[in-house]
């Protein structure tokens, strides 16, 4: 059998061991030291002089932690794009909140402001104004940022930027993971850059970061024993995971580039089969092209497709599922135009990773040649 092709799998870029070998040398094991601090300054200058990041060990606790900083509490409701991985809403329930689905626009797939100014109206005049916003640059594409920004700012909501898929994407020349009131990103093991498990939660304050940084360390007072007057977590991101980052930083410009370059490699060779719909890239907007997704015709295809790739070793996926549509949140308010669900019947990542070779994208373009030469 052919050698296994993964969707996205982790890219090294050689200078990680560096900095974890300091940190073992110089004995900086513990969940603090000067990878931390060196990895959120060059997450800082990457992204904007001006904003503050506190990393952390996931994308879900930086998300957990903005939810808490936004003062979301037991019985709130937050807004939350359907279309997205379960991270992006779990953090909500964990609180005794509800989240409160709003389907895709076609441009992007991420959330329709026209939904979401509809259920903003809805929910306030059944009493419960939401108390947040959670937006997804689904896939590296930015959502719409004006116009979201613009209903937000009217109803005076907040917004939780859920830039995990993001990083090196922008809006109008503006860096993903700058526009929320908070913001998360998310480093785990298929993302654009890996620690193997990571994340982030970017600031536009200084007191905000440190209010992370308390909670992320089990939220202990400033006393010579353990004191503590406030619920904490051990949210906190170590050394030694930071050192990888630290050394993903230096590449992260070049995997962007890559997987830009998988997607017009895919979007030219396979542009003769009328089957085949790529997501577009809106003028405005520079997708970091996390992953490569097409649409097809139909449910059926899209997984005869998908099991022929695996037959030959292809790994690829179904988009995601809409949460309006997971069993968890059957009963959760949603509203809906029936855009994600024909995207998830319809749609397909492709392999996407920045250290495919050029005779693995042949292979997976040869596969899907292939495949609909036959049927």
């Amino acid at each position: 059998m052919n050698t296994k092709i993964w969707l996205s799998s982790p890219h090294m870029s050689g200078k990680e061991q560096y900095y974890v070998k300091e940190a073992f040398d110089t004995n900086w094991v513990a969940p603090l030291g000067p990878n931390v601090n060196g990895f959120e300054n060059d997450l800082k200058q990457y992204l904007d002089q001006n904003i503050y990041v506190a990393a952390l060990v996931s994308g879900t606790a930086a998300l957990h932690l903005g939810l808490i900083l936004l003062g979301v509490e037991k019985d709130d409701e937050v807004i939350c794009q359907s279309k997205t991985f379960s991270a992006s809403a779990n953090p909500i329930v964990y609180l005794g909140a509800t989240p409160i689905f709003i389907d895709s626009e076609k441009d992007t797939w991420n959330m329709c402001p026209e939904q979401l100014e509809i259920a903003i109206k809805d929910r306030i005049s059944k009493g419960k104004k939401p108390k947040a916003i959670v937006a997804v640059h689904l896939y590296g594409m930015p959502y719409k940022v004006d116009d979201i920004r613009q209903i937000a700012n009217k109803y005076d909501i907040p917004i939780l930027e859920d830039s995990a898929e993001s990083l090196g994407s922008t809006y109008k020349n503006q860096k993903c993971g700058t526009f929320g009131d908070l913001a998360i990103l998310s480093f785990n093991g298929n993302k654009i850059i890996t620690t193997s498990g990571g994340g982030a939660l970017v600031t536009n304050t200084k007191i905000l970061k440190e209010k992370a940084v308390f909670l992320s360390t089990q939220a202990r007072d400033n006393a010579p024993h353990y004191q503590h007057s406030e619920i904490g977590y051990n949210y906190r991101m170590s050394n030694i995971v930071a050192g990888i980052g630290r050394g993903q930083m230096t590449i992260l410009d070049s995997h962007v580039n890559k997987r830009r370059s998988n997607h017009e490699f895919y979007k030219e060779v396979l542009s003769q089969i009328s089957e085949i719909r790529f997501l577009e890239e809106p003028t405005e907007m520079f997708s970091n092209r996390w992953l490569t997704c097409i649409q097809l015709p139909s449910y059926k295809i899209r997984e005869e497709l998908r099991e022929f790739l695996l037959k030959d070793n292809i790994e690829s996926r179904p988009v995601w599922k809409p949460m309006h549509l997971q069993p968890i949140f059957k009963d959760t308010p949603s509203y809906i135009n029936g855009i994600s669900e024909d995207l998830f019947n319809k749609g397909l990542c492709l392999p996407s990773g920045s250290n495919l070779t050029e005779n693995e994208l042949n292979r997976v373009v040869f596969g899907i040649k292939t495949y609909f030469a036959e049927c």
